[in-house]
């Protein structure tokens, strides 16, 4: 019988990726995608779970992702993710999103997603995922939030 994962903090998980918009990941207006946006989000959201789990997840679920503002030819693309709930094999991702100009370092916030994975064993199984602990007030916010939109989502099934 293995013991149980070790207990980990959401800034265990914490990981930014950031990536020049080009050409080719725009429309004839010059916005970027919003699939390849939503790619980049997803990756991100699976690495700050597979951070937190030390296994291989999957993306089961994304709530919402709504595109508040556009991200254009050249704007450096930053996401931040880290793990905002884990339940026994789920775990949710927070992923914020932000479009900065490099020239003049102007960064707006371009949207917030949850996503939800599920972590997998070697034989592709769900596997048990460490607890989440709180060390702030404002982590325990965040998760009270999480534990809400996993029981809606629960609900909806």
């Amino acid at each position: 019988m293995t013991n149980a994962p070790t207990p980990k903090t959401p800034h265990a998980s914490r990981i930014s990726i950031a990536q020049l918009m080009q050409p080719e990941h725009a429309n004839n207006l010059g916005n970027v995608h919003g699939g390849w946006i939503m790619k980049l989000v997803d990756e991100a959201g699976a690495l700050a779970c597979m951070r937190h789990a030390q296994k291989r997840v999957v993306t089961v679920a994304v709530d919402s992702l709504v595109f508040r503002e556009p991200i254009k030819i050249g704007d450096l693309i930053i996401l931040n993710a880290e793990v905002t709930y884990a339940g026994r094999t789920s775990l949710e991702a927070e992923v914020q999103v932000i479009a900065e100009n490099p020239i003049t370092s102007e960064r707006t916030h371009t949207n917030t997603a949850y996503l939800v994975y599920v972590a997998l064993d070697d034989t592709g199984r769900p596997s048990s995922v460490p607890e989440l602990i709180v060390e702030t007030e404002e982590d325990s916010q965040r998760m009270e939030q999480a534990k809400k939109r996993q029981a809606h989502r629960i609900s909806q099934k």
